[in-house]
């Protein structure tokens, strides 16, 4: 069933019309001051599904942000990001952020690498309590850059405001994407405490035998437990341990696929569907580019 409180929002036009903001000098690209927006009392705008790409400075916010399962002060901005088809709610509290939204729809930079490019961008899939710290210097130039993205954009267009504009976003996101590195090693403590809990998790779930009844586990398993998002979880394993939350899952599941190949009398069909699979080809295909090796002749290695 709808959710009757989600609204679509498709057209940079629609996102003015809702926040009450004058119309747009680009059907395609925004830049607005949250101080400007009269936020919508219409029940229908409670929550709104975007088809755009935003990335949102806010600043002056009051209470804690969660990490994982702990709560962390903040005193300069963040940087909220989110990209089509999340779910966005209206801000209905007496404090509000003050700040800048750069928003644009992903026709505006299809045709340029950075149309590509932004998927690689995790932060885009990571929610609102993931938000990026920013300090006094990187806060004033982001500020920066958004400001001179709000001028070319009110300019009359031109053979190159296209091509500017998008350059603009590209170095935002650049910079965003260098200060989201900077706060996995700032925040290494708690990142640390996070990988401890996932090894615990992963060791658990194998110990435990629940490959039998649900298979390998998925990526998404791992996060929900630990109160993170799955991309949130992977980009912190990448930075710790330089492999991301899939690596450590198989790597655990070939560890134990060895123990049970080297101290069993189990097949490997026996012990590919111990493991969930379906085909025990997929185990054997995994266990070989792995080692190097297929399942027997990793067991035959011991007879020798």
């Amino acid at each position: 069933m709808k959710n009757p409180g989600r609204h679509k929002v498709h057209s940079i036009s629609e996102q003015h019309r809702i926040l009450s903001l004058p119309s747009p000098s680009h059907p395609q690209v925004t830049v607005f001051n949250f101080d400007d927006i009269r936020y919508s009392t219409d029940e229908r705008h409670s929550q709104l599904v975007l088809d755009l790409y935003c990335v949102s400075l806010k600043r002056d916010v009051q209470g804690k942000m969660l990490y994982g399962q702990g709560y962390y002060d903040f005193d300069e901005g963040v940087m909220v990001f989110t990209a089509p088809n999340q779910v966005v709610s209206n801000v209905r509290q007496e404090h509000r952020p003050s700040g800048w939204c750069v928003a644009f729809h992903p026709d505006f930079i299809r045709q340029y690498p950075l149309g590509k490019k932004i998927k690689g961008y995790g932060f885009f899939d990571y929610s609102v309590n993931e938000a990026l710290h920013l300090s006094e210097k990187e806060e004033e130039m982001v500020i920066a850059i958004i400001q001179m993205m709000q001028r070319e954009i009110a300019q009359p267009i031109d053979a190159f405001s296209q091509d500017v504009v998008v350059a603009h976003l590209e170095l935002l996101l650049s910079y965003a994407n260098r200060f989201y590195n900077r706060q996995f090693i700032t925040r290494k403590d708690i990142s640390s405490t996070l990988l401890t809990k996932f090894e615990a998790l992963l060791s658990d779930y194998f110990n435990q035998a629940h490959t039998e009844t649900s298979g390998p586990p998925a990526v998404s398993y791992f996060a929900d437990q630990l109160n993170i998002t799955p991309n949130y979880l992977s980009d912190m394993l990448r930075n710790l341990t330089g492999k991301g939350t899939l690596q450590h899952i198989q790597d655990a599941l070939i560890e134990k696929a060895k123990e049970l190949l080297s101290t069993t009398e189990l097949s490997v069909s026996q012990i590919a569907y111990h493991f969930g699979f379906e085909y025990p080809q997929s185990f054997n295909k995994l266990f070989k580019k792995k080692l190097n090796l297929t399942p027997l002749e990793y067991r035959q290695s011991f007879n020798n």
